[in-house]
């Protein structure tokens, strides 16, 4: 049995929403650079180096690199040998979700869906757990933007679809999400299960290290065929026209009904904040 204490978690949680927002990861950075290199329209090269000197900024001065923080999306793989004290998980969760959103002076986003009161922390924070063997306490803290996530959508798709179909509308939303995802983008997809896994399965997606090729080959091709249909687009940087519409494609897939080929794209946008938390 292994023990961690709640106030250990509520101190990384902090730290981690911190960071997120302020700082861009380096293989972030590497990607946007990697974009100016292969961009080919003169005003899509001059937004990627905005967005670049912007996140320079952003670190440098200890600020938010975009206006939008997010709404906290928090993952994680529990083992099963695991045990947490002198506190509640999800408490401890939120409690961290408030204190860097209140001492780190973010912006809260999160509200009432009907009255659109704020909850004037930014919690609650939306957590998935999963339970694995062993005593590992992995998190992934993840704050995501309203755009790209207003912009993600869910297809029930019919069986007898197929993977056309499939590239048709993963094509087709990032069309009509057009400039309001803040491309470029990162495509997560997520195919099979059922109508709520899918879409977890497509948020998963994002939390690939970018720029790595999927485990099955098979996949890591439907990835890049999808990335060059997205790229063919020309929507561009910032949707100014352009080369660089994503960044990359991340593909999760699982067995499904018989009757059913659940579809769900989930879009990120550049300011890409996702940081890994070992316990």
């Amino acid at each position: 049995m292994r023990y961690i204490y709640a106030e250990e978690i509520v101190n990384k949680v902090k730290e981690a929403v911190i960071a997120a927002n302020t700082k861009l990861s380096e293989d972030m950075k590497q990607m946007l650079r990697k974009a100016i290199e292969r961009e080919e329209s003169k005003i899509g090269k001059q937004i990627l180096h905005q967005l670049l000197k912007n996140a320079e900024i952003a670190e440098k001065e200890k600020i938010p690199m975009c206006q939008d923080t997010g709404i906290v999306n928090i993952i994680i793989e529990m083992g099963q040998e695991v045990v947490i004290k002198d506190g509640v998980l999800v408490d401890a969760l939120k409690e961290g979700v408030k204190k860097g959103y209140t001492e780190g002076y973010l912006r809260k986003s999160v509200c009432h869906p009907i009255t659109r009161q704020n909850t004037m922390d930014n919690t609650p924070p939306v957590v998935h757990v999963e339970i694995v063997p062993g005593d590992k306490f992995t998190l992934w803290i993840f704050p995501k933007g309203g755009g790209a996530e207003n912009k993600s959508r869910l297809y029930m798709l019919l069986p007898t679809d197929g993977w056309e179909e499939i590239k048709k509308k993963v094509v087709e939303t990032v069309l009509q999400a057009g400039a309001s995802a803040c491309p470029p983008l990162i495509v997560g997809v997520g195919i099979g299960g059922n109508f709520e896994t899918a879409p977890l399965l497509a948020k998963k997606a994002l939390l690939r290290p970018l720029g790595s090729k999927n485990d099955d080959p098979q996949i890591a091709e439907m990835e890049q065929e999808l990335l060059e249909e997205i790229n063919n687009t020309g929507i561009g940087p910032q949707g100014m026209g352009g080369r660089i519409t994503a960044f990359a494609v991340h593909i999760n897939m699982m067995p499904c009904h018989i009757a059913s080929l659940p579809v769900a794209i989930n879009l990120q946008c550049h300011s890409h904040r996702v940081i890994k938390i070992d316990l």
